[in-house]
């Protein structure tokens, strides 16, 4: 059984629509149980119905045409009890609900088993027999695995809008799918609003990234494809000349392999055909080929056989790639660019020509990513980790991007157009009144000072922090120079990147993390593959196993501030008071090394980052042994509330206003200030207006965050008075919810005339 489910699954979601899936799953799964009827029934919300959206067994003339209300019928009842219903003789029970269509009264035998995900009810799948009997535990076992698979790929269509076109009384058409509003959520990573026209890009030689497009010279198509094929071959053959002298006959005769596949009648044909047969282009060909022949080697027993798998996807990729190149076109760029893709890359985001870059949508990627820094350094309102994004009907279309709560539009209506183009203006007349600030402390009404500083990790973002009146940086992400190299910089290198921030900011203060890589941080040169990279090997962990690299970082730091001796070093992620005295060893060893050679430079200051649980119980201690601490929020509250906040399935549950979480911060400013130490903090939680009333209240010295943000949080602070806030911080820890916290701080702002804030207060 969990062969014939895995396989049931593989062919479920690789089907191109929702209607192709729930077709092959009714097909495969009357086989897999023997039965006499299987049937889905998807939810209407809108007319609060069950719709017949594919069956097997039944007339295929019911499809879409029986409707069955919310409450009515055995269908009914296994939606209200939310759980498995296996009657032995449904016409028989009292909810049986006969439909002239169904013609099912032959049919005895009924499980039915909800569709759940996320705790939301989708519809009902449903197996008959004409035989009188309950299906046994392993039939029931089984619908109900499937049907949590089929949940999560039901939830994925009501995210593209292809749900509700699908149980929508009249079927609408191909194009009048495409151009309907499609309404798609992530996490917002730069706040504001952009509205332009999608430019779709796509990552090279990636064969699950291909769109699927139609053609018209199939001809043409064909010609390009097979010219691609014989540069691929050709690639090969000068590998195996190479290969040749260096490994056994055995391993070498793999070439041989290679080449029989790469040749115009095996692999070329193959995917002639599928150009002839579909109309789809020469990569879209090639995709649905090589997709093909990987699932088959997977689903193969023989170890040596299934490794084939991953050959098979190279010799892909390299006719992929040779294909892109033969195919590439000049994208044109409207004068409102909204940049979208599976997975934007910085490279791609560079490309945009200056000033016509409007936002940015990725399927995947997080708040600390690269392209997430780059954006957020432009300004540009960006949103990652959309689930829904279907890139071959989006290209060309109208979309807007609410960076402030994650949401798309993809072909908005004319309403939600006005509605946001009016947003956009109050944003930008908001933005300009707040201009006169710059100059002005970060002060509460009865003269409480803040220090508000800036999160950055690149030199270009110092004209716009100090042009908003930054009074330095609070965080400077230092592997952001690592990550835009295929090697690990020289300590030459680093001196100068390192230097370029510290003199832009010179006499402000600049805070420098030292290497944190790992999680999501991947170095292309230093790849760190882990089962759950979150509790592995980052931060602090990697540098002290790699004393050379930590070392050479810290020395490149110091030899940057030379005269300037605006430096503070920050050691991220730490867990333990040895990894601060490890660090801080080495840290006085190169010192040392560089007084002896006769660079005139000051000891920095050396912080450490709270972001794990661990180092809240140890901040009274870790400040006993550091000039200050600096709360990393974004990750404190992952790890606190034990959710990663770019997984979907649990992104509801990261929360910034858990009253766990505001203990917990409480905690650190105590530890900290007793041992006579600042403590700042950065993250998200520093850009949020709602937060900083608490965060003010809580003794919180510095606030760091993304330029854009500093000006609205100068506003509030300056709006109002630091009794207020204690007091409001005081109601805060009476509560319970995260959202009747956020709601009692959203009126708050409103009383005290900060209402155009709230939509800055993001979560």
């Amino acid at each position: 059984m969990l062969k014939i489910l895995k396989r049931i699954v593989q062919d479920v979601t690789t089907a191109n629509h929702l209607t192709e899936a729930l077709s092959i799953l009714v097909q495969r799964v009357q086989k897999a149980v023997d039965a006499d009827a299987v049937s889905v029934y998807l939810i209407d919300n809108k007319h609060a119905e069950y719709v017949l959206i594919a069956t097997e067994g039944l007339s295929k003339l019911a499809e879409f045409r029986v409707r069955i209300g919310l409450d009515s019928g055995l269908i009914g009842l296994v939606g209200r009890r939310e759980e498995p219903i296996n009657i032995e003789n449904a016409p028989s029970h009292p909810d049986f609900h006969r439909n002239s269509l169904l013609c099912e009264e032959h049919l005895h035998a009924f499980l039915g088993v909800p569709i759940i995900q996320h705790r939301k009810l989708y519809g009902v799948l449903l197996v008959q027999q004409s035989a009188q009997r309950c299906f046994d535990d392993a039939e029931e076992a089984f619908l109900i695995t499937l049907a949590a698979q089929l949940g999560g790929i039901i939830a994925h269509a009501e995210a593209t809008g292809e749900l509700a076109l699908l149980t929508q009384p009249k079927p609408v058409g191909t194009e009048k799918v495409e151009l309907q509003q499609t309404a798609l959520t992530g996490v917002g990573s730069v706040p504001g609003v952009g509205i332009g026209s999608a430019v779709v890009v796509y990552p090279p030689a990636d064969i699950d990234s291909v769109p699927r497009q139609t053609i018209e010279h199939v001809d043409a198509e064909l010609e390009l494809f097979f010219q691609a094929l014989q540069l691929a071959r050709e690639d090969m053959q000068r590998l195996s000349k190479r290969m040749k002298s260096t490994v056994a006959e055995e391993e070498y005769a793999l070439f041989d392999v290679y080449l029989r596949i790469l040749d115009k009648d095996s692999l070329g044909a193959e995917v002639a055909a599928v150009i002839r047969s579909e109309q789809i282009s020469a990569q879209a060909a090639l995709s649905t080929v090589i997709k093909k022949h990987v699932q088959q080697f997977e689903h193969m027993d023989d170890d040596y056989l299934r490794e084939r798998a991953s050959d098979f996807r190279d010799l892909g990729r390299r006719v992929l790639a040779q294909l892109q190149r033969s195919q590439r076109e000049e994208i044109v760029y409207p004068r409102r660019t909204i940049l979208i893709g599976e997975e934007i890359t910085a490279a791609a985001l560079a490309e945009v020509p200056e000033g016509l870059l409007a936002g940015v949508v990725s399927a995947k990627g997080a708040n600390n990513s690269h392209v997430a820094i780059l954006a957020r350094a432009l300004g540009v309102p960006t949103v990652m980790g959309v689930r829904g994004l279907q890139l071959e009907h989006i290209s060309g279309r109208a979309v807007i991007i609410d960076g402030f709560f994650g949401h798309v539009y993809v072909s908005p209506t004319r309403a939600i157009l006005a509605q946001f183009k009016k947003l956009a203006q109050e944003e930008l007349e908001l933005d300009l009144s707040l201009v006169s600030l710059r100059d002005k402390p970060a002060e509460t009404l009865d003269n409480y000072k803040v220090s508000l500083q800036v999160n950055t990790g690149l030199a270009m973002d110092a004209g716009l922090s100090l042009s908003v009146g930054a009074e330095g940086v609070g965080l400077y992400r230092s592997e952001v120079p690592f990550m835009s190299r295929d090697r690990f910089p020289s300590e030459d290198e680093q001196r100068i990147i390192y230097r370029q921030i510290l003199k832009a900011f010179a006499p402000r203060v600049v805070v420098m993390r030292t290497l944190d890589i790992g999680g999501d941080k991947i170095l292309p040169y230093f790849p760190i593959k882990e089962e759950n990279p979150y509790l592995g090997w980052r931060g602090i962990r990697v540098t002290l196993d790699h004393p050379d690299v930590f070392l050479m970082q810290v020395r490149a730091m110091m030899r940057a501030s030379e005269e300037l001796n605006n430096l503070r070093i920050m050691l991220p992620m730490i867990t333990t008071l040895s990894e601060v005295d490890e660090a801080s060893l080495l840290i006085d060893q190169a010192f040392q090394e560089l007084l002896e050679e006769g660079c005139h430079i000051e000891k920095p200051k050396l912080g450490a980052m709270i972001e794990v649980p661990a180092a809240v119980y140890l901040a009274r201690d870790l400040a006993k042994r550091v000039d200050f601490l600096s709360v990393g929020s974004n990750d404190l509250t992952q790890y606190l509330l034990a959710v990663d906040r770019n997984n979907a399935q649990v992104a509801g549950l990261y929360d910034s206003f858990h009253p766990a979480l505001l203990q917990a911060l409480i905690k650190i400013v105590e530890g900290g200030h007793s041992a006579g130490v600042e403590v700042s903090i950065c993250g998200e939680m520093a850009s949020d207006p709602l937060a900083v009333i608490l965060l003010v209240a809580m003794g919180y010295d510095t606030l760091s965050m993304s330029s854009s943000s500093l000006p609205r949080i100068k506003w509030a602070i300056r709006n109002i008075s630091l009794a207020r806030a204690r007091k409001v911080l005081a109601q805060v820890l009476e509560m319970e919810h995260p959202a009747e916290i956020r709601f009692f701080l959203q009126r708050i702002l409103e009383d005290e005339g900060l209402g155009g804030l709230i939509r800055a207060g993001k979560t």
